[in-house]
């Protein structure tokens, strides 16, 4: 996800971890919260409540359950509460025959090999190669194209769990060195380490405290440029506001002390660095930016072994400018200046001042991606969030189409000037990825590695309607459900999902989980929201800030075709999202709790009036808006999903799952979300907090641990939306 003060005017307010001392005290009456709530049959943990009430800007606003923000590693009293919370999950879940059944066809789904895209350096392949039920995936060299492949680096050694990962990685320009980031329990924090390619051995270089980063090497291999935060506090790495980010080089074989930085810049400590070295080693680009929107200004420097000396190239945070490949001091970038769907302009580092060149003009597609491979430009358009790839020379002049298995999303395409081969992944909502290989020069395409099928794609079909908002815009909905429901018309249990936010574009891709559920007859649909990127600038700002309502809109009105149309029965609804998407699942269920059998908020970001107090939180403003200031201040209390929970009316069933080591949206968001429904009279469905151990936000979760999350999901959907499970579906 890309959730990457509230203007109160108090003092900050330290809550105890004994909880004997608080901005307010405990209640220690036998209120219902204490003793346990119940719902059908089930008890709910008790859960203090403190008597905290603040004033925003003249509106005074209760947080009973400020104490859940503490830390459960340092916190004994958050530590034994999650563990009821998680307790009861367990019991509830277990209990269901659909549990395990999904399961096993999860893990039978996962069980085909899967490839990632090949990189080249130095005449070697470097690929990641998983057999199926890996908890992660190993790191695998070949030399030559049909070479004989040689495991390099097998993460699942490295933590009796799995839960130790290995991350971004990055051969040096000659394929001698391998930079790889190692990810401990799903954190965003990364540790940098380096390998010997020929003989497989470790050198004792290591960079700990490294966090949104690229890995970028000099064009020597002998060193590379990172993105750093200071070392976070005693027992504040998994909840400190990240401020203050660098650029640092690291010569290899040098301690760590010697890293001398590249870029900071102490009087603006929101802005982030991001290092970037052109494919010839030529040229270093530091990219700075502020929040999570795609706006950049640029910094470059020469790498040609004398003192680095930065020098600027863009200058304002205003517009988005995406390097797709250079020819020496020439540079090609994707930018959205003064061309909202993206154009592709040149830069002359030489003359920066003199301003970009436009090569291809701004088109109705979307521009979402491009690189230089050989001597041409590919570039890939999204058209109904669909990959359109094709092959533009240098001068603009169009080749034609990339060769493309289906329709789908495409990705990868990564090249220098020179080279004309490259490589990308294709995948379908029915489809799992393979790889290719596509020679610019010659146009032609052959498969690198597929996968295995376990099912009969043909089985399924993929349907695109679009449907009216509230206020009368046509929304693009995704249907897929297996052919013979779609003959017989057949109203069938959903799930829903959504995303709308940051930008971010929903595209086909295959989901193992998402194919157990069709199996048994179920129907999926996602819904390209406003917010999101699928139809450029405009859609996303049409979803965001004082337009946030507008996405969720958006979904409540897809709830109310899916029923009305007769793709699923009145009460056989469930909907899903994951952290943004937790958020807009949190937010449609407290307005319109009537529409749906079953809620999945996953990750979310459920108090909204706090949630740029931690981590990667304050970049998030650019979407939500800052809670200090008065005007997004009721804007957010209007929908924060925490602060909404209406007593009294009857809920779906929900299922919050987080995870302890989320350090990009903490889990004290969904803590203290179901905190409050389950001390809210809400009907006679549960309640349930799941709360993974040894994860984070998604990156890095060990396949068996990604397996059990969903199977509880789903099995928890299907109990409610009426999906009958069986172990042999027709």
């Amino acid at each position: 996800m890309s959730p990457l003060r509230a203007s109160i005017r108090i003092g900050r307010i330290l809550v105890l971890s004994s909880l004997l001392l608080a901005a307010g005290p405990l209640r220690a009456d036998p209120s219902p919260a204490m003793l346990g709530t119940s719902a059908r049959g089930l008890t709910y943990p008790a859960t203090p409540r403190q008597d905290l009430v603040e004033d925003h800007f003249g509106v005074k606003v209760a947080d009973p359950y400020r104490w859940l923000e503490n830390d459960l590693r340092t916190d004994p009293a958050v530590r034994d509460w999650v563990a009821h919370e998680n307790a009861l999950t367990r019991r509830t879940i277990d209990a269901l025959p659909a549990r395990s059944i999904l399961r096993n066809r999860m893990q039978a789904l996962f069980s085909h090999g899967r490839y990632t895209v090949p990189r080249k350096a130095g005449g070697l392949y470097f690929y990641g190669y998983n057999k199926g039920l890996q908890n992660q995936t190993p790191l695998y060299v070949r030399e030559g194209l049909t070479g004989k492949e040689r495991l390099l680096l097998d993460p699942n050694d490295w933590a009796d769990d799995g839960a130790s990962a290995l991350a971004e990685w990055q051969p040096s320009p000659d394929g001698r060195w391998l930079l790889y980031a190692v990810q401990e329990a799903g954190s965003d924090w990364r540790t940098l380490k380096i390998l010997d390619v020929a003989t497989g051995k470790s050198l004792p270089d290591s960079v700990p405290w490294v966090k949104f980063s690229q890995l970028a090497w000099d064009g020597r291999g002998e060193g590379f440029f990172y993105s750093c935060f200071a070392p976070p506090g005693d027992g504040l790495a998994y909840r400190s506001a990240n401020e203050n980010q660098q650029i640092r080089y690291h010569r290899l074989g040098t301690d760590l002390t010697q890293d001398r930085i590249v870029y900071a810049t102490p009087a603006h400590p929101a802005l982030r660095h991001s290092a970037q070295v052109t494919s010839d080693g030529r040229w270093l680009i530091v990219s700075s930016f502020q929040g999570i929107d795609s706006r950049r200004e640029l910094h470059i420097a020469a790498l040609d072994g004398g003192p680095l000396k930065l020098r600027s190239m863009i200058r304002g945070i205003d517009n988005d400018w995406r390097l797709i490949g250079s020819q020496g001091p020439l540079f090609y970038f994707i930018t959205d200046s003064c061309a909202p769907h993206f154009r592709v302009v040149s830069l002359d580092a030489r003359r920066p001042r003199k301003g970009p060149r436009e090569i291809i003009p701004e088109r109705a597609d979307i521009l979402a991606g491009g690189s230089l491979a050989g001597s041409r430009f590919i570039l890939a358009y999204l058209n109904d969030a669909q990959t359109i790839a094709e092959m533009v020379e240098l001068d603009g002049r169009r080749v034609g189409g990339v060769p493309l298995p289906g329709m789908g999303t495409a990705a990868g395409f990564g090249g220098r000037d020179g080279d004309p081969e490259t490589f990308f992944s294709f995948s379908g909502f029915t489809q799992p990825a393979g790889i290719y290989r596509f020679d610019t020069a010659t146009l032609q395409t052959q498969p690198f590695a597929l996968p295995d099928l376990p099912f009969d794609p043909d089985d399924y079909g993929v349907e695109q309607r679009t449907y009216p908002s509230k206020d009368g815009t046509l929304i693009p909905l995704t249907i897929i459900r297996k052919k013979a429901l779609a003959d017989r018309a057949a109203a069938v249990p959903t799930i829903l999902y959504g995303y709308g936010g940051f930008n971010i574009t929903l595209t086909p891709g295959y989901s193992a989980a998402r194919m157990a559920w069709l199996e048994q007859g179920g129907a999926y649909a996602i819904a390209a929201l406003r917010g999101g990127g699928e139809y450029g600038k405009a859609w996303h700002d049409a979803g965001r800030l004082a337009n946030k309502q507008n996405a969720f809109d958006d979904f409540i009105a897809a709830a109310e075709y899916l029923k009305a149309n007769g793709f699923t029965p009145q009460d056989g609804l469930a909907i899903e999202g994951r952290s943004n998407g937790g958020l807009l699942v949190g937010a449609v269920v407290n307005q319109r709790p009537d529409l749906f059998a079953a809620a999945l908020p996953a990750v979310g970001v459920m108090d909204m009036l706090r949630f740029d107090r931690f981590t990667a939180g304050r970049y998030w403003v650019d979407d939500y808006g800052s809670p200090e200031k008065e005007a997004d201040f009721h804007l957010l209390y209007g929908y924060s999903p925490y602060h909404n929970i209406r007593a009294g009316k009857d809920y779906p069933a929900i299922l919050v799952t987080t995870a302890d080591t989320d350090d990009r949206v903490v889990p004290a968001h969904s803590f203290k979300y179901a905190a409050a429904l389950q001390a809210a009279d809400l009907g006679d469905r549960p309640r349930l907090l799941r709360v993974e151990s040894r994860a984070g936000h998604g990156t890095g979760k060990p396949v068996d641990k990604l397996i059990d999350e969903y199977a509880d999901s789903y099995a928890f959907a299907a109990r409610f939306t009426g999906l009958r499970v069986s172990a042999d579906p027709k």
